[in-house]
């Protein structure tokens, strides 16, 4: 059975890199976690020519709902030309982390309402 969720890839050359997209994944509630593997060793083409490089991969879990955002988000952090971001569906998988998963990201992409709605309900004030 499908769910709502999924998986996101993505790359990145240096640490520093990785931190900042880290963290402005989770600020932004575009990922409920962000798992970052360091001294990958990636080989690719470029520009006509076979790379040898050492990433950091991010497994991001997040909605499938927040793909957009989450690809422009990268797009407009990241020191790489062409950055990679791909997504693989979560089918299934822990209920309870599922639940955690969805109550830790952003419901939709209207992030002005979402906002809204978190600080409303911290307040006990629901619209």
């Amino acid at each position: 059975m499908a769910t709502p969720y999924q998986i996101c890839f993505i790359t990145a050359g240096d640490a520093k890199t990785a931190e900042k997209l880290r963290d402005g994944l989770l600020k932004n509630k575009l990922a409920a976690c962000v798992m970052i593997i360091e001294n990958v060793s990636s080989s690719y083409w470029w520009k006509g020519k076979i790379e040898n490089s050492k990433e950091c991969l991010f497994i991001v879990k997040t909605r499938k709902t927040l793909s957009a955002d989450i690809i422009q988000f990268v797009k407009e952090n990241h020191s790489y030309t062409v950055p990679e971001t791909v997504f693989f569906e979560i089918s299934s998988g822990n209920k309870d982390y599922l639940t955690w998963l969805g109550a830790n990201t952003l419901f939709s992409t209207n992030i002005s309402k979402d906002r809204d709605r978190e600080k409303n309900h911290k307040t006990g004030f629901l619209k």
